[in-house]
């Protein structure tokens, strides 16, 4: 496995310690596609035993960052292109319709909330924190698709998000764009939400989706 991982963790909630370590490295893209994740070799470099370890290793399969090969261990999870189009396909479908129906209802409390995702973002764009920003990205639209008063579309959205994570950290680890203008498109997203126009914003967050124009 590339690269040394820290040092040695203390011995409170060690299994979450270890997961948000491999994690954020999964995220930064210091740990790429296909490197494995040698269970006694994290132990070693964390000072911890394999069992918080073997636990962290799988939520990170869960999650969808990890893949796991019966009889040759875990990797980091590797999205091929048919595979990244096919889920990009999925949710341009479901954030049109999320973003429609939110529109034409929009609740006052949940506009609440997507403008503090926003402010994460901006926060973690400033920051440079990689990690914190894909978490406030992907939390955003989940919170989109549950207040869109379908009560479907957050239950596609949960069996989706595990996918959807591993290609937005695997497909494309190092975006080399502006972060805090990523979090403006965001920005954009929300007025159109804001604007009561259903159609703007189906249009808005599908080509979002597809990562065709930025939101304005």
């Amino acid at each position: 496995m590339a690269g040394a991982i820290g040092q040695p963790l203390t011995r409170v909630l060690l299994s979450d310690q270890v997961y948000t370590r491999v994690r954020g490295l999964i995220i930064s893209g210091e740990l790429k596609p296909g490197d494995r994740l040698v269970e006694s070799e994290i132990a070693r470099q964390l000072a911890v035993s394999q069992a918080p370890v073997r636990e962290a290793v799988k939520r990170l399969v869960h999650e969808g960052l990890a893949q796991h090969v019966p009889r040759r261990g875990s990797f980091v999870a590797s999205v091929s292109q048919d595979d990244a189009d096919a889920a990009r396909g999925v949710r341009v479908v479901i954030e049109e319709l999320a973003a429609r129906t939110l529109a034409e209802h929009p609740s006052a409390t949940a506009l609440t909330q997507l403008h503090a995702q926003v402010e994460l973002m901006r926060e973690a764009s400033a920051a440079g924190d990689v990690g914190r920003f894909r978490d406030a990205d992907i939390v955003f639209h989940r919170m989109v698709c549950a207040a869109s008063n379908n009560p479907f579309l957050p239950k596609v959205w949960a069996v989706m998000e595990p996918s959807l994570r591993a290609l937005r950290v695997v497909s494309d680890p190092l975006f080399a764009g502006d972060w805090s203008e990523m979090a403006e498109q965001h920005a954009g997203l929300l007025r159109a939400l804001e604007s009561g126009d259903p159609q703007l914003a189906a249009e808005k967050f599908a080509a979002h989706a597809r990562g065709e124009i930025p939101a304005g």
